[in-house]
């Protein structure tokens, strides 16, 4: 029998991105999309297939988009890594000699289907080559005069090939596919289907009523909620089928038999294959095996276009599909050197109503950052420069500072004109610092793509715009230079500066063109932007510029300290070993440990060689001392290369403070981090890392106040699962470890021992971070049974959180994310697929991740309700009683007149706990003291 193979050009083109690691070639070119498609077509080339052909999405919208406006609306666009992959493989894919097919008005799945039918009907065998569960609906056994239709899964190796094969995975024959996808909807293509109803249930259904149209019709007979949102979404689910159903009438210029295999272009192939390192492939295609080839197709690139614009060459990309050109083209930028043409641009601006605006400096430090110039633009394609402080040898005349910001400062104090920036909180420090209250910060470009994709590691304007606009920034290298010859940004032309700065308010006022539409389309991640994040960068802003005193002389006691301990360390290693060897080196600990000691090598590397990191040492520390000594000498390391050591360093010499810097972006979770110093990782367990926070006081006069959220992510678990037990135990105000105790071993809270309640407490906390038995064992110095015995007793106990944890999983799976009680998405990007090891993460992560993004989410509510009830305590000269000095995880501390201190755990204490409206209640420790340890 004659076959034909169709390959679903995305499928593998995103199945072997995620699939396999950011792999490069020896130029730094990104391939391990490439490698993947290598190893996927050269096992469907070594199968011999007479037809084939390699069937790839057309730019523009489909018949569905007529339908439905919102289809496929969600979908991220492709990452920069991947897209640079593309050209390559569309090249790599037509040099095997392999068809490429798009047509345009349809989807790639509608091309497959067609061709599919076409040729099973002709009495082909058909195989389709995809991940995609879609294309169920077309397997088709073998039949008198008739071909058939399987799906091949290349990656995994899977086939599906009957009606029982098909039956198996999703509890329906393949004529009844389309009628479960309806019902389910895709997450993926934003198709909304029946609010809770998973394949489980949609099978369910069908197995009771035959069909699509018998579920519609006895929908008045399903009870419960699941029944309600069934009848709420009956009326989209005609067109929910028609969107999930495969045409397979396309009109098409080519048929089944003529999508002949050709012979491969040889010598495009091996410069190809050289060119990425695909070695095996090269071997293969030089010994004469045409199955050597690899490649994909996606989208054909457009060849890049540059436009010239004030001197600068404006480097572009492919343009997203769909994109207004206007935010796509190279914009007019003009420098502004003359009072009268800045009174005509802040008169444009005003007009706007709201524009965007950038700083240019001579220091990324915003505590220390002198302004250099300024850059707004109130449209796409026009912005201007200010420059203000180039002083290099025959600068043109420029604007006096002082000058040009009297004349800025009504505009920019003004909170009725919006204003957008991107990490728009560095840019208020230094205009604060410049003597300028800015107002009216509305939006910033960097939380909106956060919010909107909080999965992307990437946030920065240069990477957004490549993402979002199909278009190559001015890097700050190519106009200041880089390493020891890179010059400051006084230094730097006002022509080039011109180019730079007004660019990036340029691109900054066109991304939020692209982000704000796909925001107001997420009424739920709108309200976690609006609510949450914007009103939160001022108070951060706020929070930075206060800083915090240290105690300078305490930190090098401290450092001396660990020192002398080191030192002892050191000669206590020495003397275990029997000779001299470097504690910091890992070779040298290789050696020693696992060759001369013959200590077990419990834990590798990536590469497979034996570890040396902290779980590695943990895992044997209990075989000899050695291990347990190098811990403790590298956590004295740790503690003062990082703190006694370099925050006397970080004093800030004008306020003689240490001012951190806040990410709002830094943890896909929502949880800030921070940095120049990290504050969020001191230890508070030991004894060292307590003393680290007696470094940290008050001056004269005033005390340092923490309040402390008490076991928010517990009290979290408890609302998300509705558990009936631990919703009692937080409500009776008992201790949640002892009475998790109680419950799980069976006896009185008053019976309860130490040991007791630190194995509830262990479960409490290991469970939501997907702690299993294994875990559990290693932590409480138990049997893995024992352990396993705990677990399914805790269960038993808390049937709710069992269900709740059963219930997140399979949303997760079904949905790609899992939410935050404020609707916060926090994407996994292994929950249905990767290797084993990445999906078991991602269901951890599913667990926990609400909880611990709720918990971001409630600590940022209480910012900025504190910070406001703080700016209505202060004086007439505008000095506050009390300040906002830090937040490390879930705690805020203050620095207070210590007459202030009542009022303020008070007024603080109550607007903590009313920052969220749990089932259970929110409860606040509260510490005063002269330094933080005290106040903790």
């Amino acid at each position: 029998m004659t076959r034909l193979v169709l390959i679903d050009g995305s499928s593998y083109l995103y199945r072997a991105f995620h699939a396999l690691p950011p792999l490069t070639n020896s130029a730094g070119e990104p391939t391990g999309a490439l490698f993947g498609v290598v190893n996927m077509l050269r096992a469907t080339l070594k199968e011999r297939p007479d037809h084939i052909a390699f069937v790839v999405d057309a730019p523009g919208k489909t018949f569905r988009d007529d339908l439905y406006p919102q289809y496929k609306a969600n979908r991220p666009p492709m990452p920069d890594e991947l897209r640079a992959q593309v050209q390559p493989m569309c090249e790599i894919v037509h040099a095997l000699g392999i068809d490429i097919l798009r047509v345009e008005g349809v989807e790639a799945d509608d091309v497959i289907g067609t061709l599919a039918v076409r040729a099973a009907d002709a009495g082909m065998e058909v195989t389709i080559s995809t991940s995609d569960k879609d294309f169920a609906q077309l397997v088709r056994e073998p039949g008198v005069g008739g071909g058939s239709v399987a799906l091949v899964n290349t990656m995994s190796g899977s086939r599906m090939d009957s009606d029982a094969a098909v039956a198996e995975k999703f509890g329906v024959p393949a004529a009844r596919i389309v009628d479960l996808l309806a019902l389910m909807g895709d997450a993926v293509d934003n198709v909304p289907g029946v609010d809770k109803c998973g394949p489980k249930t949609a099978a369910k259904w069908l197995g009771q009523y035959g069909s699509l149209d018998g579920v519609m019709g006895n929908a008045a007979a399903i009870k419960g909620k699941i029944g309600e949102n069934l009848r709420a979404a009956l009326e989209r689910l005609p067109l929910n089928r028609t969107l999930v159903t495969i045409k397979t009438d396309v009109a098409l210029e080519c048929t089944p038999q003529s999508l002949r295999l050709r012979e491969p272009h040889v010598d495009d192939l091996r410069a190809l294959y050289t060119r990425y390192g695909f070695n095996q492939a090269l071997k293969e295609l030089e010994a004469g095996s045409v199955a050597a080839g690899a490649g994909i197709a996606a989208v054909a690139e457009k060849e890049p276009g540059r436009a010239r614009s004030s001197g600068f060459v404006a480097a572009q990309v492919a343009v997203p599909e769909g994109l207004d050109p206007a935010l796509a083209t190279p914009g007019r930028y003009e420098a502004v050197t003359e009072a009268g043409h800045l009174e005509a641009w802040i008169a444009v601006l005003r007009n706007a109503g709201r524009f965007a605006f950038d700083t240019e400096t001579d220091s990324l430090d915003p505590m220390r950052a002198n302004l250099v110039g300024l850059s707004f633009a109130a449209e796409p394609g026009r912005a201007a420069y200010v420059p203000l402080g180039h002083d290099y040898p025959g600068a043109p005349p420029q604007l006096d500072r002082a000058r040009a910001l009297d004349l800025l400062r009504p505009l920019l104090e003004d909170a009725s004109v919006a204003k957008l920036g991107q990490h728009g909180k560095y840019d208020l420090h230094v205009m604060r610092r410049h003597g300028v209250a800015l107002a009216g910060y509305a939006d910033d470009t960097l939380l909106e793509s956060f919010v909107l994709e909080s999965g992307n590691a990437r946030h920065d304007m240069d990477s957004l715009a490549r993402r979002h606009l199909g278009y190559e920034t001015k890097k700050y290298e190519e106009v200041a230079g880089k390493g020891a010859k890179q010059i400051p940004f006084s230094q730097v032309s006002v022509e080039d500066a011109t180019f730079y700065a007004a660019e990036d308010a340029d691109i900054t006022l066109r991304l939020h063109r692209v982000l704000a539409p796909r925001l107001a389309a997420e009424p739920a991640l709108e309200a976690v932007y609006r609510d949450i994040e914007m009103p939160l960068v001022p108070v951060l802003e706020r929070i930075e510029a206060n800083g915090v005193k240290v105690d300078v002389d305490e930190l090098r006691r401290q450092s001396a300290d660990l020192s002398r301990r080191m030192l002892a360390a050191q000669q206590r290693a020495t003397e275990l070993a029997g000779r001299a060897f470097n504690l910091d080196s890992p070779k040298q600990l290789c050696a020693l440990l696992f060759e001369e000691l013959k200590l077990p090598a419990l834990v590798k590397t990536p590469k497979g060689q034996p570890s040396t990191n902290e779980e590695a040492l943990e895992a044997i520390a209990d075989q000899h001392e050695l291990p347990r000594v190098i811990l403790e000498y590298r956590g004295l390391a740790k503690l003062r290369g990082t703190y006694t050591d370099k925050l006397p360093e970080m004093v800030d010499p004008d306020t003689g403070r240490v001012h951190t810097s806040y990410h709002q972006a830094g943890a896909a979770t929502g949880r800030l981090s921070s940095s120049d110093p990290n504050l969020q990782n001191i230890p508070i367990r030991t004894e060292d890392g307590r003393r680290i926070r007696r470094a940290f006081v008050a001056p004269p006069g005033r005390k340092l106040v923490a309040c402390d959220y008490s076991q928010i992510e517990l009290r979290i678990m408890a609302h998300l699962s509705q558990d009936a037990g631990l919703l009692r135990a937080f409500e009776s105000g008992a201790d949640i470890h002892r009475a998790t105790a109680a419950e799980v071993f069976g006896r009185p809270l008053e019976e309860v021992t130490a040991n007791e309640r630190r194995a509830a407490k262990a479960i409490n906390f290991g469970l939501m971070y997907g702690m299993g038995a294994f875990g559990l064992a290693r932590q409480l110095g138990i049997g893995r049974g024992q352990a396993q015995d705990y677990i399914a007793l805790y269960f038993s106990r808390y049937p709710g959180v069992r269900d709740y944890m059963e219930r997140t999983r399979e949303q997760a799976r079904e949905h790609g994310y899992v939410e935050t009680v404020s609707g916060r998405r926090l994407y996994l990007e292994y929950i249905r697929g990767g290797t084993q090891a990445q999906r078991a993460g991602a269901e951890r992560a599913a667990i926990n991740a609400p909880m611990q993004g709720t918990a971001a989410d409630i600590i940022k509510r209480a910012m900025v309700e504190v910070d406001g009830w703080l700016a209505g305590q202060r004086d007439a000269s505008g000095r506050s009683p009390a300040l906002m000095i830090l937040q490390v995880h879930d705690e805020l501390v203050f620095e207070a007149d210590e007459a202030f201190v009542p009022a303020l755990l008070e007024g603080v204490g109550e607007r903590m706990v009313s920052a969220a409206r749990l089932t259970v209640p929110l409860v606040v420790d509260s510490g005063v003291g002269d330094n933080w340890d005290e106040a903790h």
